[in-house]
């Protein structure tokens, strides 16, 4: 597969140019082009996030002004609640793969209000980065999930990973590891599912 275009969606509490997602384009240029991008209502100065079709429609609008910048296959990569949006994306408009930066599986952390049915719906690739112990996504319920989607599913596990993929001290002491690592190994994760990629949709 070609370099891919990445469009890359940030997470419901902050804006694009955010430290964090600014750290995570940087990286995704070693794989392709990169283009960011934020929801209206962040646009707008609001906190509270728009209704579900509202931040669709923003989506694919930022979708559709990508695909007049680039001819090269789009990967549709988002944090938390811009991976949700991009899958739903998915199911409207053509896109060569997923990537979810921690999915948010359970609304509010409640197990019991599970973010699932438009994971079920995919039949677009998938990649799953996770923390291992992100609240918002327990690895028990992501595996059932996953046993019964459609869609190709691979999972990047994050060792002592929160939400947001930061691993912590005591973790990286016990494994002799650095942060700098684990992001190298998501980064590593990430080429090796695109390059596992059909190089055209179908």
């Amino acid at each position: 597969m070609v370099r891919p275009f990445f469009l890359f969606a940030p997470g419901a509490g902050a804006p694009s140019s955010h430290h964090w997602m600014q750290h995570w384009k940087v990286h995704l240029e070693t794989m392709g082009e990169v283009q960011l991008f934020d929801y209206a209502y962040m646009l707008e100065g609001r906190r509270r996030p728009d209704s579900l079709p509202r931040l669709i429609a923003a989506h694919r609008s930022a979708l559709s002004e990508a695909r007049k910048q680039t001819n090269l296959p789009i990967i549709l990569i988002g944090k938390s609640m811009g991976g949700r949006i991009g899958c739903h994306v998915s199911l409207e408009e053509s896109v060569n793969g997923l990537v979810c930066l921690g999915y948010p599986l359970c609304g509010a952390g409640d197990r019991g209000k599970l973010r699932d049915k438009v994971l079920l719906d995919l039949t677009t690739p998938i990649l799953f980065v996770q923390g291992a112990r992100d609240p918002l996504c327990p690895l028990d319920l992501l595996e059932s999930v996953r046993r019964k989607m459609n869609a190709p599913t691979f999972l990047q596990l994050v060792e002592g990973g929160d939400h947001s993929l930061l691993v912590s001290k005591r973790h990286l002491q016990a494994a002799g590891e650095t942060q700098p690592n684990s992001d190298a190994g998501i980064i590593g994760a990430i080429s090796s599912f695109i390059k596992g990629l059909p190089a055209r949709l179908d």
